[in-house]
């Protein structure tokens, strides 16, 4: 596989975990100022951080017009986890919305 097809897919990864740790972060009460300096909520930062690098690289061999609605990937895997881990509700509009990035990813990722 192309290495910068493997740096997109790395960053869509990390993508998911930074944001996933964003919300333990949250989720763990307080104020915003405990939030921010939380390890959790920095280390979701710093994994955004990283990957922006990884993206950066991504789009020196991926045209960003492929690149960037191929991050929409982010928010189906976000959802379903938020909806196993915190039960966040999952209604029949959410799912067509996710069926439907699905669907535009898979369609710009062939083209």
């Amino acid at each position: 596989m192309n290495p910068h097809w493997l740096a997109l897919i790395g960053a869509l990864i990390v993508g998911v975990f930074g944001q996933l740790l964003l919300k333990t972060g949250a989720a763990a009460g307080g104020s915003v100022i405990e939030q921010i300096f939380r390890p959790v909520t920095i280390g979701g930062l710093a994994l955004y951080g990283g990957g922006a690098f990884l993206y950066l690289f991504a789009l020196r061999g991926i045209p960003v017009s492929v690149a960037f609605p191929s991050a929409a990937s982010q928010y189906v895997v976000v959802a379903i986890v938020g909806w196993l881990i915190w039960a966040e509700p999952v209604g029949l509009q959410q799912i067509g919305g996710l069926a439907l990035i699905v669907a535009g990813v898979l369609l710009l990722a062939t083209a």
